[in-house]
């Protein structure tokens, strides 16, 4: 039990210039933690409670789901980063960790990265450990610090330098065991937000960077979110925006026969998908054939949209290049013939067609069936440019951006949107890394097979700020009951009256006895003051203790939930408040 006083919450009645959402100003304005520098924060002692409760909620539930708890270092040789297969993209978003001293340093002193997760640290370490069939599955965890080298951190917690993670590794013989670990893990997962008191849908996502056969976010609902979330609720179905399909093109649609021939129009000063629909012209965008050009792996390539349509560039993944950008001007040229504004993609009418890497078309084009496109000539375009006849395409593939209102894959029925924030991914990652590693172990044939893995991450800083996102209201957090810094305050308006002191200590242990963790306000300070902190910092279950009420023999309950409050008289009150914490704790 402690004691306002004597604990430390330095509440602020105004929000820092720099934070733009809710939940960054409450972090602040509730003493829950206090910047550094950009996207460096020190965990205050009422935020780090919170901060710790959610750590110790995630290691029940690993636990029970199997999951073993380690420790790795967070300082990695950067040749294990080298070695593994994501070096090229990981490395822009990684800290190196330089020597310090006086620029002295020999020049064959090792060289080390922070990390930002651990694939390439746990990969080694299980093949030096493991080696036969008879010690798998495992599957490891940890709950630690993570650097990532972000532009421009912003929103506190939820886009930091450094920050902390639940990160873990499943280790399988075979694809039947991985998918197992990865829905034992999903279900973990369900399992902590739930007890946690959030709200978290979990989404087919993209596996970016990380690899691997398929993964699914966790993401929770917020108007600050730093994702869609596109749904139905009819069917279930849920996933990213980077992810999402429709069923916009129907699986039976036959390609449209040729309007007739090829013809090129001048369209002089006309380069971007809006001027073609305006006159003299009259193109509609879904009438359009929009022709990007990208770099993979230092080659060109192509991919065809309809012009009313955007590019979802996460699912160029799924074309297997390394390493993807946007091509520049300069690049453009040689290899179509003119400058973007006017570029297609018409057998016969590429400059340079050799060079490509490929031509990638959105199946939502087999809808326009005759449209126009660029004729990689300045100032013209081609109408009457047929699919199936003109566009030299090397494969179809889904690379548009999913928009709401369009018909769910599963059921039909309009699609929905809803910003999220991301709190926790899980991904099967097949044999990606331990081939690179030689993470192998021996069959009861005595024949050698690459362990099948799985990753998962839960963002347990960025948790705690989501739960204040998705639970506060004008004058503070509310916190839910299992993760709150504090569960109990009792509120004492007369300090200086030794019944209300007495009653206060009593009121509290029989709370503490019951299983929360109280706070008793005994500062001397007027009512009005200790109400707005109390609402501020959150505290589920307040009760209040002052001498005019002890003069009407009564104490008053609130909860911070609620508006109303409860007056108990003063013999019914311990029973009551102990009543209050089991309902709380059995709900929470």
């Amino acid at each position: 039990m402690n004691t306002w006083s004597r604990f430390f919450i330095p509440t602020l009645k105004e929000s820092p210039a720099d934070a733009e959402i809710a939940s960054h100003k409450l972090l602040v304005r509730a003493g829950l933690v206090r910047k550094l520098g950009g996207g460096l924060y020190t965990y205050m002692p009422l935020g780090l409670r919170a901060f710790r409760k959610i750590s110790d909620i995630c290691r029940q539930e690993l636990d029970s789901a199997g999951a073993i708890e380690l420790w790795m270092p967070h300082v990695h040789p950067v040749e294990l980063w080298e070695q593994g297969p994501r070096w090229a993209a990981a490395r822009e978003i990684m800290f190196r960790a330089d020597h310090a001293g006086d620029g002295k340093r020999a020049p064959k002193d090792p060289e080390f990265v922070l990390g930002p997760t651990h694939e390439e640290i746990i990969t080694p370490l299980v093949k030096q450990e493991i080696s036969s069939y008879r010690d798998l599955p495992k599957n490891f965890y940890q709950i630690g610090t993570k650097f990532r080298n972000e532009i421009r951190p912003r929103y506190g917690l939820m886009r930091a330098r450094e920050f902390v993670m639940m990160d873990a590794y499943s280790f399988d013989a075979d694809d039947e065991g991985a998918v197992k670990s990865y829905f034992n893990m999903k279900s973990a997962y369900e399992s902590f937000f739930k007890r946690i008191g959030v709200t978290a849908i979990a989404v087919e996502a993209d596996t970016g960077v990380m690899g691997g056969s398929f993964s699914h976010e966790f993401m929770v609902p917020a108007e600050v979110g730093d994702d869609d979330v596109i749904y139905n609720e009819t069917s279930g179905y849920a996933a990213n925006r980077e992810k999402a399909t429709s069923g916009l093109v129907p699986a039976d649609l036959a390609d449209a026969a040729p309007a007739g021939d090829v013809e090129e129009f001048a369209t002089p000063g006309v380069v971007t998908i809006n001027a073609l629909s305006k006159e003299p012209y009259s193109v509609p965008g879904d009438t359009q054939f929009k022709t990007l050009v990208y770099i993979g792996d230092d080659k060109p390539f192509l991919v065809i949209l309809r012009g009313n349509d955007e590019l979802e560039e996460a699912k160029l993944g799924s074309l297997g290049f390394g390493l993807l950008r946007p091509a520049t001007p300069d690049e453009i040229e040689p290899v179509l013939g003119a400058k973007p504004g006017s570029l297609g993609a018409v057998k016969g009418t590429i400059k340079n067609p050799a060079a490509l890497a490929g031509i990638f078309a959105d199946h939502a084009i087999r809808l326009i069936g005759n449209g126009v496109t660029g004729a990689n000539k300045d100032g013209f375009h081609l109408r009457n440019v047929n699919v199936a006849r003109d566009l030299a395409i090397t494969r179809f593939g889904d690379f548009r951006r999913v928009r709401a209102g369009e018909p769910c894959p599963q059921c039909g029925q309009p699609l929905q949107s809803k910003r999220g924030i991301e709190v926790g991914h899980i991904f099967k990652l097949g044999t990606k890394y331990s081939e690179k590693f030689g993470a192998v172990y021996t069959d009861d044939k005595k024949e050698n097979h690459p362990m099948v893995m799985g990753c998962y991450g839960i963002g347990i800083s960025r948790t705690l700020q989501a739960v204040i996102e998705q639970s506060h209201d004008e004058n503070g957090i509310v916190w839910p009951w299992a993760v709150a810094p504090f569960q109990v305050l009792v509120c004492l308006l007369d300090p200086g009256l030794p019944e209300a002191a007495e009653l206060a200590q009593k009121l509290g242990k029989a709370a503490e006895s019951a299983g929360a963790d109280v706070l008793i306000d005994d500062r001397d300070e007027r009512p009005g003051f200790k109400f707005k902190d109390a609402d501020l910092i959150g505290i589920p279950l307040r009760i209040t203790i002052g001498g005019k009420g002890l003069k009407e023999g009564i104490v008053e309950l609130k909860w911070r939930a609620k508006k109303d409050v409860v007056k108990i008289a003063l013999a019914d009150a311990e029973s009551a408040l102990v009543a209050a914490v089991q309902e709380a704790a059995s709900q929470g």
